[in-house]
């Protein structure tokens, strides 16, 4: 797949069959992701893959926030847990944190970047990907579990790796709603 092709056709994925994906091409991932570009050469991003053993206390930590909340039945739990645990790898991405609001917000554009780049590579391997930033995000017993200091690093993402269960077709805009040219 060239990188036209692969720009193109890359999808997010929601749903995930419970099949093995080569761990290696997650680290080819984490390679690419490591090439994007990033200003002063701050390489601010920090790739942590995380295990079926972290996943099933992450998943623990969801299903009990949504049973307190009131939110929570057999359908849902199926469906949460078949969310958090059947993708073949789960990626969290965080960014190192920076006093300075301008440095902050260019070094989450190159975090961005790098997170294109990680689910590129996935995708020109036949693997698919999903960039989520829910509430599990943001639970201080994430950053504990996954062993993140909140004073050092902001988690701003999971991204979710497998086989997927469904690709859904493209829904965008035609392209003139988005691009103009200037005399």
């Amino acid at each position: 797949m060239d990188v036209q092709e692969a720009l193109l056709t890359r999808r997010t994925v929601h749903m995930y069959e419970d099949q093995p994906v080569d761990e290696t091409a997650v680290d080819r991932a984490v390679a690419a992701a490591h090439g994007a570009p990033n200003h002063k050469l701050s390489f601010p991003w920090r790739f942590v893959r995380v295990g079926k053993q972290t996943r099933a206390k992450l998943l623990e930590n969801i299903l009990k926030d949504m049973e307190d909340a009131g939110k929570l039945n057999d359908a849902k739990a199926k469906l949460t847990t078949e969310k958090i645990m059947n993708p073949a790898f789960l990626v969290c991405v965080s960014q190192i944190r920076s006093d300075d609001d301008f440095r902050s917000k260019e070094d989450y554009a190159a975090c961005a970047c790098a997170i294109q780049n990680f689910m590129l590579s996935l995708h020109g391997e036949g693997i698919a990907s999903k960039w989520g930033t829910g509430d599990p995000t943001r639970d201080p017993r994430t950053y504990e579990l996954f062993g993140i200091d909140p004073s050092v690093e902001e988690i701003i993402g999971f991204v979710w790796v497998g086989v997927p269960k469904m690709v859904p077709s493209p829904k965008r805009p035609e392209i003139e709603t988005v691009y103009r040219t200037l005399p």
